[in-house]
C-alpha cells in the first residue's frame, strides 16, 4: 500500500511502491515544486517536509513513508505568508530559483525544531546546494524569518497570488505578445 497525506490531503498512490516520492509528487499529484537536480540526494532541490523532518523526495520511495504526513512547498502556505516564504522575498534570496523550493523547505523545518538558529546550526541544516551561490543571503533569511516567526517583526515582502496565471502575461510587459509589424 501506499497510502500517506501531502499537504493535508490523504492519497493513495497506484503506482510501483518503490517509485521515488518525488515522481509521485510530480507526476500523479501535479506538485512541481520539489525540483528534479541530480537523483541522488546530493542537490536538495526535491526537498519536501516528512514528518517534520527535511527528507530528499528523490531517495525516498513511497513504500517507505507509508501513514507519514509530506508537505511540500505548495503546502507551506497557499498565501505565501509563511515566514520563511516572507523573509526569503524581503532579502532577495533567489537568483535562478532553481533551489529555492528545497532551500525554503529545509529552512521552514530547521525553524520549526530550532526557533533561533545559530549560523553554526544554519550552516549544519542547510545542506542543499545553490549554484548562484546565495548562500550569505540565505543565512540572513533564515534568522530574519526566525525573527519574523517570533512575532518580532512584519513585513509584507511577497504579496499573496493576485493574479491568475493566464492572465499573468497580460499584467507583464515584456510577455506580452508583439504587435504586428507594419508592412512597408
Amino acid at each position: 500500500m501506499t497510502r500517506f497525506t501531502v499537504n493535508n490531503q490523504p492519497v493513495h498512490y497506484r503506482m510501483d511502491p518503490e517509485t521515488p516520492l518525488l515522481w509521485a509528487l510530480r507526476d500523479a499529484s501535479n506538485l512541481t515544486g520539489a525540483k528534479y537536480g541530480c537523483g541522488r540526494g546530493d542537490c536538495g532541490a526535491c526537498t519536501v517536509d516528512i514528518d517534520g523532518e527535511a527528507r530528499r523526495s528523490c531517495r525516498v520511495t513511497i513504500a517507505e513513508i507509508e501513514g507519514s504526513f509530506v508537505t511540500t512547498i505548495e503546502g507551506l502556505s497557499r498565501d505565501r505568508s509563511h515566514a520563511v516564504q516572507q523573509a526569503w522575498a524581503a532579502e532577495n534570496v533567489p537568483q535562478c530559483g532553481f533551489c529555492q523550493s528545497g532551500m525554503i523547505m529545509a529552512a521552514a523545518v530547521l525553524l520549526e525544531k530550532n526557533p533561533n538558529p545559530t549560523d553554526a546550526d544554519i550552516d549544519a541544516a542547510m545542506t542543499n546546494i545553490c549554484r548562484c551561490g546565495t548562500y550569505p543571503r540565505i543565512r540572513r533569511a533564515i534568522r530574519h524569518a526566525a525573527r519574523i516567526a517570533a512575532g518580532g517583526e512584519n513585513i509584507a515582502a511577497a504579496p499573496p497570488p493576485g493574479i491568475a496565471p493566464a492572465d499573468a502575461s497580460r499584467a507583464v510587459p515584456a510577455l506580452r505578445p508583439a504587435a504586428p509589424k507594419e508592412r512597408r
